[in-house]
């Protein structure tokens, strides 16, 4: 098995760049940050797994811009949630940059071509501030540009960050320096292949390290033709990421599928970017005219591979989605075939290995897998009765390639993405005992035994999972049921696996699955012995590696809470008028297509994988195909969801007197609300907030909400799924999960013109509301203006939330039924979301002492944002 790090390919947003992006350079010139923060969102809702930020242009301080520009995306969760590379050629910039960044940095870059003590200064850093650093082939002597040069550079600066510095290996990225081809230069001809060449041997002789580059440069022959441009961009990465190189600066969302470029192109290209013709420029000189301003063509679709053979047929009905002519096709080949079997075997099974092979290499997106996945098992639904005839005739067993038991764990109700990865397994062969939600770990270990099950998949969304997974992995190992535990959610992570799970369960593997394009690699490496101790021991290393490295140096320095008190903003005014009214009132009979108009599409193509803001993803390059296709059956099934009435939303609104007491707000019920303050060291010059902040000391008021979209979606899910239709069972909870966060729009903005009235005349469009362009926000517990969701259980018990409108909480304190959302109002003008941030020990103690906890229960729900080691042993306590 091949290192890991060569198996993921990771986009680095470019159009944060003042260099590389002239809207964003004269953004920051502007000193329009807001608009230059939506760039950054931009690229991430577009699919960028970093963002690249540089400020380097003559006439700003590049200090302050970088300062002032990773401050504000700090505040700002979608964007926050992806790393940060600070981009520039001044250390005074890098630096300046690393002391704003939350969390884990990359620096781009340093090099060896001031020589090595300043390079290792340099190294020490970075290592310093926990970064990872981007190392260019750049010596005393120049650019590397020949494969030897490449490699000899990224050699000699390994070993000395590994064995000088004890930089981990893991956290350096080689640049090798991609070059323009096709330059008319001969000595440029062969920079594409020198590159390549140069990341097979890093992958070979350097362990663990990661590979980058700017993927624009290869093109810059062309400019100006981005028909040619984008193949170049396409076919290059083609051949560089399976010789090693794992990410690079890359718009995605300009990049054509390698097998969609016209042919006669696509073969001139490759003859420049593998130099396999002495006139491979000019022949691509010449081509590059017929393009030049050209959009390209849109397929025009036919009939013509229903004059294949069967086999043919099944595999492109399986790859298209067409579940049209399957139970027809199924038949023809049932009737040719020796057994009934033979034909999953054979032309079903083929054709779903072309599916997988599309999808593990980013030619296929997951609705048009699951898609596939329908028509796969419409067609083993005509072939089952044949088959369980056969095998009680002749006594034989079912053919499976695994069994595996998933489970959304205890207290944790959120089960699309655990669905698809079931859909997606069960399309490769895999038997899936899929326990549902809610499922306790006695019930997850008694399946598995009765199952005889391969392994165990555990899913969960919100932070207390983490917890319930700890637990099932320690009960896994005191009950000696030795079976690989496979990890996944939205809020696993590698370093939680590594530092909480493995360690409670060392007997078995423990693998994170980081999304449903990686679960079958997985899974099929624990089916065969070789394999599963070669991913386990690679993985059992990187685990010992995080571990390590967060064993590392100090954590980031907070303030301590008194001096994060100086810093809050505290108004001195009530926020708004009084409410309309006090109490609770229940509101019902919504009309579905109102409430449609209120949906934020976006996140539904997210999720199902396909990265990029709606409507634009339906015109994108890579995923407009299958963006396209999803929002026509989404829209066929809107139809019947408007006209049937599938959902029954309801709402439940509060209000009350409230007043600021420090970090809590008293209300006039009696009962209070706790809230949490950063504690981040800031050097622009904005407070360190509360939720409590937006609350006056007096005569002010707060409200909260709670809004479902029913439980309805459940059942309706299940008649789908049950008719073996997951493709429509997962988008009806998808929709309703849609719904529920439209309805939570709807009865805001009802709030602030009506029911508080703060802002009666108000006038925003659709896209407007999902700017979050009006006044007041709706925090709610869980997020991260107050990550603690136990502040959810006071909300559900003031507005009689289950009485009401049928929501309850579990005992992880998730809504059930899953598409429900709750939070809180506040009015006040100057009120904005931000991120708490991680938190020091004193405020931890503190707010243990509000609460009403002892410090270990505080410690157990804010572990996601706790700035130490709550297990560490103080030198007071050894003592």
């Amino acid at each position: 098995m091949t290192d890991t790090a060569s198996q993921i390919f990771i986009n680095i947003g470019e159009r944060t760049n003042v260099t590389g992006s002239a809207k964003f350079r004269n953004l920051i010139k502007a000193g329009d940050y807001d608009a230059a923060v939506d760039v950054a969102r931009q690229q991430v809702e577009n699919g960028a797994q970093i963002i690249d930020v540089n400020m380097d242009e003559g006439m700003l301080d590049g200090v302050e811009a970088m300062t002032t520009f990773l401050n504000l995306i700090a505040a700002e969760p979608d964007i926050a949630r992806v790393p940060i590379m600070i981009d520039s050629s001044k250390w005074e910039v890098i630096e300046a940059g690393l002391k704003c960044v939350q969390g884990k940095a990359v620096v781009n870059s340093i090099s060896l071509k001031e020589g090595e003590d300043q390079f290792l200064e340099q190294a020490r850093k970075v290592q310093s501030y926990g970064a990872a650093t981007v190392v260019m082939a750049f010596d005393e002597e120049g650019q590397a540009d020949t494969a030897e040069r490449k490699f000899e550079i990224c050699e000699r600066a390994y070993k000395l960050l590994t064995e000088k510095v004890g930089f981990a290996p893991e956290d350096i990225i080689f640049d090798p320096n991609i070059f323009a081809v096709a330059t008319g230069i001969e000595e440029h001809n062969n920079y594409a292949v020198d590159f390549i060449e140069a990341c097979k041997r890093i992958r070979a002789n350097l362990p663990h390290c990661h590979i980058s580059g700017g993927l624009s440069n290869v093109s810059f022959s062309f400019r100006g033709n981005e028909i040619v441009r984008r193949a170049m961009h396409s076919v290059f990465l083609y051949h560089a990421i399976p010789a090693g190189l794992d990410m690079a600066i890359v718009n995605a969302g300009q990049l054509d599928i390698y097998d969609d470029i016209d042919p006669e192109l696509r073969e001139a290209v490759e003859d420049v970017i593998l130099n396999r013709r002495d006139d491979a420029t000019e022949r691509l000189l010449d081509l590059a005219e017929q393009y030049r301003g050209q959009k390209g063509e849109v397929k025009k679709k036919d009939m013509s591979w229903r004059e294949q053979p069967v086999e043919k047929r099944l595999e492109h009905a399986l790859v298209h989605g067409i579940t049209e002519f399957v139970v027809e096709d199924t038949e023809e080949a049932r009737q040719r075939a020796e057994r009934p079997l033979h034909v999953i075997e054979g032309p079903l099974m083929d054709g779903m290995n072309v599916v997988g092979d599309l999808f593990g290499a980013g030619k296929m997106f997951l609705p048009q897998v699951v898609k596939s996945a329908r028509v796969m098992k419409a067609a083993v639904a005509h072939l089952t009765p044949f088959i369980e005839q056969e095998q009680k005739e002749l006594g034989l067993d079912k053919v499976s390639n695994g069994k595996v038991v998933l489970a959304t764990v205890k207290g944790d109700v959120h089960d699309i993405g655990k669905n698809i990865v079931g859909v997606v397994l069960g399309c490769n062969g895999y038997d899936i005992i899929d326990l549902g939600v809610m499922v306790p770990a006695e019930k997850i270990l008694e399946a598995a035994i009765e199952e005889k099950a391969d392994m165990i998949g555990l899913s969960g969304l919100i932070t207390p999972s983490l917890d319930e997974m700890v637990f099932v992995a320690a009960e896994m190992e005191r009950q000696g049921i030795h079976l690989p535990l496979l990890i996944g959610g939205a809020t696993t992570s590698p370093a939680h696996t590594a530092v909480k799970i493995d360690p409670a369960f060392p007997s078995a593997p423990v693998i994170h699955v980081s999304d449903a394009s990686r679960a079958v690699g997985v899974v099929s490496a624990m089916m065969n012995d070789v394999d599963r101790e070669t991913l386990w021991g690679t993985t059992k290393a990187r685990y010992d590696r995080i571990r390590e490295s967060r064993a590392g140096g100090p954590p980031t320095p907070r303030l301590p809470i008194g001096e994060a008190r100086e810093k809050a903003f505290n108004t001195e005014e009530a926020s708004a008028p009084a409410p309309a009214f006090t109490g609770v009132k229940t509101f019902e009979d919504f009309d579905l297509n109102e409430l449609k108009d209120y949906i934020d599409w976006t996140p539904y193509f997210m999720s199902w994988d396909l990265a990029g803001r709606y409507p634009q993803i339906l015109e994108d390059e890579k995923v407009g195909e299958a963006a396209s296709d999803l929002w026509r059956d989404t829209q066929t099934m809107m139809q019947r969801l408007l006209g049937e009435g599938w959902f029954q939303p309801k709402a439940v609104i509060g209000f009350w007197g409230a007043e600021r007491k420090g970090d809590d707000i008293k209300l006039s019920t009696g009962d209070t609300l706790h809230t949490i303050r950063q504690q981040m060291v800031k050097n622009n010059e904005k407070p360190n907030f509360a939720l409590s902040d937006f609350i006056a000391e007096s005569d002010d008021h707060i409200g909260a909400f709670c809004v479902t979209a029913g439980a309805e979606a459940d059942a309706i899910s299940k008649a789908f799924k049950d008719k073996g239709d997951d493709y429509s069972a997962i988008m009806v909870q998808a929709l309703a999960d849609r719904f529920a966060e439209a309805m939570a729009e709807y009865m805001h903005e009802k709030v602030r013109k009506e029911l508080w009235g703060y802002d009666p005349d108000e006038a925003y469009d659709c896209n407007d509301l999902i700017k979050e362009k009006y006044r007041g926000i709706r925090p709610a517990p869980g997020y991260p203006a107050q990550p603690d969701h136990t502040e959810k259980e006071l909300i559900f018990k003031l507005l009689e939330a289950e009485e009401r409108i049928g929501v309850s909480l579990t005992s992880s304190f998730a809504m059930s039924p899953a598409p429900s959302v709750s939070g809180l109002y506040f009015a006040h003008p100057d009120s904005a979301y931000f991120a708490v941030g991680r938190i020091e020990r004193d405020q931890v103690e503190d707010y243990a002492k509000r609460k009403g906890w002892d410090t270990r229960t505080a410690e157990r729900w804010l572990a996601p944002i706790l700035n130490y080691d709550p297990f560490a042993v103080s030198t007071d306590e050894a003592a």
